[in-house]
């Protein structure tokens, strides 16, 4: 009797794994149809300083506008990354004079491919931009050390397109402290920091306090007068990195009105070996703050080409796959819409009001 059971086993098997496929295809096509419809946002990538290298192959970067296109993102912010220098004049000049020739570096090669791309500036961009089927990229500072005190310098970066500064980097500088590490300099803000803050603020620029110390993030929070995000943060409470979110920091983002972007990095997800890391860890940080502070304060800052991607994940063409996993966990297609843009989107909106 037992023979005889097997061949209808195998049969069931096969039933279940051909379900399956279904299924996933069913996920996929539905996925497909959702990415017509919305606008998908990652706020932070490191692509800028590779794309402007010499003889770089712009197939081989993890955020390149290729790869964009084919995991459905339809704005990529591409801040200038900047490291950690002395905090002295000479050194803070000729780290904005060189800044600024990069910043112009990669506006240059975006503008030269109009028919693929273009700088966005507002959220009407973004969103004209996809009804033209063009990609919108958002230019960025990551870390301020090159405005040094000069206060003059952030209309600089204004006017050459930049819509958000991460205030710092891993080290303490002239404008706050860093999570990363002890030395505390100011213990948060510093007196010229609370000044930068309320020029952005002025200017329309976006308050980036990932890498910022828990003391920095507070004092954003009680001086600006537009909501505060994080570009590339994760949960405190699954993997317990400095970079990260403790809950209290994440109630206070969203008490503001502002949103937490989760990044994609082992470094910030887990401590499980990397070949454990997936996009289902990704999503455990993402629902962790959905059922903390709701999903309108969650979105994704990917941190390609900086750090970021896991198994699954490897570079942007493979960012569709995050929906069909949510989609698996249960989400609604409104809610992957706030995810994907429209918290985002939102802060945008309210940035670009704070300055009128």
């Amino acid at each position: 009797m037992k023979y005889r059971l097997f061949p209808a086993l195998l049969l069931f098997v096969a039933m279940g794994f051909t379900l399956q496929q279904d299924d996933e295809a069913a996920l996929q096509k539905r996925a497909q149809r959702l990415h017509d419809r919305i606008i998908s946002i990652d706020t932070h990538t490191d692509t800028a300083l590779e794309l402007i290298k010499p003889d770089v192959d712009p197939e081989k970067v993890q955020a390149g506008f290729a790869k964009l296109r084919a995991g459905r993102v339809d704005c990529c912010f591409y801040p200038i990354f900047v490291g950690q220098g002395p905090l002295d004049e000479a050194a803070e000049a000729n780290v904005f004079a060189a800044t600024v020739d990069k910043m112009e570096s990669i506006r240059a090669y975006i503008l030269a491919r109009p028919r693929e791309a273009a700088i966005a500036l507002t959220a009407k961009d973004i969103e004209r931009n996809k009804k033209r089927h063009k990609l919108s990229l958002v230019m960025g500072l990551e870390n301020a050390y090159p405005i040094g005190r000069e206060l003059s310098r952030v209309k600089v970066f204004y006017e050459l397109g930049t819509r958000i500064i991460t205030l710092c980097h891993n080290y303490d500088n002239d404008v706050c402290d860093a999570s990363r590490y002890p030395e505390k300099t100011w213990g948060g803000l510093s007196p010229f920091g609370k000044e930068l803050v309320r020029e952005m603020n002025r200017l329309g620029i976006l308050v980036d306090c990932s890498h910022a110390s828990t003391q920095t993030l507070q004092d954003c929070l009680e001086i600006s007068t537009a909501p505060v995000i994080c570009s590339h943060s994760c949960v405190y409470a699954i993997k317990d990195h400095p970079r990260n979110l403790t809950d209290d920091e994440i109630r206070a983002i969203a008490a503001k009105g502002g949103v937490i972007q989760v990044t994609t990095g082992r470094w910030a997800l887990s401590w499980l070996p990397h070949a454990e890391v997936n996009i289902g860890t990704f999503c455990d940080h993402v629902e962790y703050i959905r059922r903390l502070v709701g999903v309108e304060y969650v979105g994704i800052g990917t941190d390609f080409d900086g750090g970021g991607g896991m198994n699954g994940l490897e570079d942007a063409s493979k960012m569709k796959d995050i929906t069909v996993e949510l989609m698996r966990r249960g989400w609604t297609d409104r809610e992957l819409a706030l995810f994907w843009g429209g918290n985002f989107l939102r802060v945008m909106r309210a940035v670009e009001n704070a300055k009128k």
